[in-house]
């Protein structure tokens, strides 16, 4: 839903297009019902451990709906010492809820693991719902000796990426395994997803978008286009892809309907996937948008618009899923259908937030 962390994650949470939920500088808008909310209000527990970054007080987790709390608020930390260096000065930023938490010299993500692993046995006679945000492979990346080895073959950036990325892996693997030896993992959904592409950033290279364009921080769909897995053994069928176009926002309608939650309450931007994951029916979206700054794009079906000022992009995802061809001059009535759409989004108060690097 964004190219960027902080909106993504909103947008994630919310079910909304960000620049309606998000109070700019600050968090979630306190009109927003978040996926915490609505779960906690029908009788779930709630945790999030990992990588907030959507806020301090009010807007922290315990402001959003979760009743726990292992992790960061900030963009990122050292994963030993637990200091975010991406700041005017330097601070230890670990917390457990909204207190000041020291486990120096512990590895991050196994602090993560660890958390959510006792969260779900804790909770296993109950309903819950578990946020889990790993802060690898974004940067500092640092990954154990151990997975580094497998990368011998590897040099460079590539060669700390593919640790980095093996070792999440494996920290996933083990809360999957939890919840196999509670016997959980029948009854439990499962999502994995990516907030945003990768980043090209100096200290965070290593990543690829494959055959797409652009990365972190672009709409070209490198920035945009993630990875998304969804487990749930018996109901969800096993070993198959959509292609059909979906966003973040979708998830609060989609597990709200698995659940059996109401949300006709709740003005949603985003849809449910259940059909497309079950039935392989079509996409609920007839357009979605995105903006960066004074940068938009808009998809309609194969065809997506990007305007940089003066310069407007079209490419058929279909035909050029790279976007190695701008087709602006040769389909001027795409472009002004695609503009029009974007003009009738914005009409309905969406503005620009955040700002842009070129890609």
């Amino acid at each position: 839903s964004a190219p960027l962390c902080t909106a993504s994650r909103i947008s994630l949470l919310t079910g909304r297009y960000f620049q309606r939920a998000y109070l700019a500088g600050r968090g979630i808008h306190e009109s927003e019902t978040t996926m915490a909310e609505l779960f906690r209000d029908a009788g779930y527990r709630t945790g999030v451990f990992g990588k907030w970054h959507i806020g301090g007080p009010p807007w922290d987790p315990q402001g959003q709906g979760f009743d726990e709390f292992v992790g960061h608020r900030v963009g990122a930390i050292d994963n030993y010492s637990h200091f975010t260096y991406w700041a005017a000065v330097p601070q230890h930023a670990l917390l457990r809820g909204r207190e000041p938490y020291r486990e120096d010299g512990t590895f991050f993500p196994d602090i993560v693991t660890r958390e959510s692993i006792d969260f779900l046995t804790r909770h296993r006679d109950t309903p819950f719902f578990l946020f889990v945000s790993y802060n690898q492979p974004h940067y500092p990346m640092q990954p154990e000796e151990r997975f580094l080895r497998q990368y011998d073959h590897a040099q460079g950036a590539r060669r700390i990426y593919g640790a980095a990325v093996t070792s999440l892996d494996d920290k996933i693997g083990q809360i999957v395994a939890a919840l196999d030896e509670q016997g959980l993992r029948d009854n439990t959904i499962i999502v994995l997803m990516s907030d945003n592409g990768h980043s090209e950033e100096p200290q965070g290279i290593g990543g690829s978008a494959g055959p797409f364009r652009g990365a972190k921080k672009s709409l070209f769909e490198g920035g945009i286009r993630v990875p998304c897995v969804v487990s749930w053994p018996g109901r969800i069928p096993r070993g198959q892809v959509r292609q059909q176009i979906g966003s973040a926002m979708d998830w609060l309608p989609t597990l709200a309907d698995y659940c059996g939650l109401d949300t006709s309450d709740l003005a949603l931007d985003g849809r449910s996937l259940t059909d497309v994951i079950g039935g392989d029916a079509p996409s609920p979206h007839t357009a979605l948008h995105w903006t960066l700054a004074t940068q938009w794009a808009a998809r309609q079906d194969a065809w997506k618009m990007i305007s940089r000022g003066d310069t407007m992009f079209l490419a058929n995802l279909h035909d050029d899923p790279g976007e190695s061809r701008n087709l602006a001059n040769d389909r001027p009535d795409i472009i002004s259908r695609l503009r029009a759409r974007h003009e009738a989004w914005v009409a309905t108060g969406i503005k620009p937030i955040y700002t842009v690097e070129s890609p």
